[in-house]
């Protein structure tokens, strides 16, 4: 794919927040697709930037189906979906716990993907918080950003806290960010016109 995959791109901090965002619906879209509109259900088992890959529009690609399962729908139970896949910082802890498998584990999947573009910080790295003059670590990008939501009293200052600096820097000067996206007027007639199909590849 021409701009190569979402974890190349956050790596290097070349996408602002309006592709980000484009980005995010397209890969809603794709694995909606894959878990309501397929005649066969089909879990991914492996969601994450690197297999994300973006068009020369930033249209994004969800690929590599290596661990994916396809199953009947009426076979959602099945016990060869009980052995752990994906990949450590995105699985979901119903693998860990061997609970039924269903869609919702590409869902969790999707959501750490979703707080590395807002953060900028990838799930394998070591999140600290200082609490009452002593240093919490937390083990996963979602405790650390629950934490910050806990702890910060106004909604756009936990966000603004968590959000990638190169996100809140665009912000400063006029582009939107993640605090501002949900108060645009229009902007789910603007951003659906932009995103297009969601496709898989």
């Amino acid at each position: 794919m021409e701009r190569g995959s979402l974890a190349d791109n956050l790596q290097s901090n070349s996408i602002s927040w309006d592709k980000r965002f484009v980005i995010a619906i397209g890969t809603a879209k794709g694995l909606a697709y894959l878990h309501d509109e397929c005649l066969e259900w089909l879990l991914h088992c492996d969601i994450k930037p690197q297999n994300i890959l973006l068009d020369s529009n930033y249209q994004p690609k969800v690929a590599d189906f290596g661990l994916s399962k396809l199953q009947s729908r009426g076979g959602l139970n099945d016990s060869s979906l009980s052995r752990i896949r994906g990949t450590r910082g995105y699985m979901a802890p119903e693998w860990v716990y061997n609970l039924p498998v269903i869609s919702k584990m590409d869902v969790y999947s999707y959501g750490i993907v979703l707080l590395e573009m807002v953060t900028g910080k990838s799930p394998a790295s070591t999140f600290r918080n200082y609490q009452n003059q002593g240093m919490k670590e937390h083990g996963t990008l979602a405790s650390w950003v629950r934490e910050k939501k806990n702890v910060t009293a106004s909604n756009d200052a936990w966000i603004k806290e968590i959000s990638d600096p190169m996100i809140v820097r665009n912000a400063n000067h006029g582009s939107s960010g993640p605090a501002m996206c949900g108060r645009r007027q229009g902007y789910k007639t603007q951003h659906e016109q932009s995103c297009g199909d969601a496709s898989v590849f």
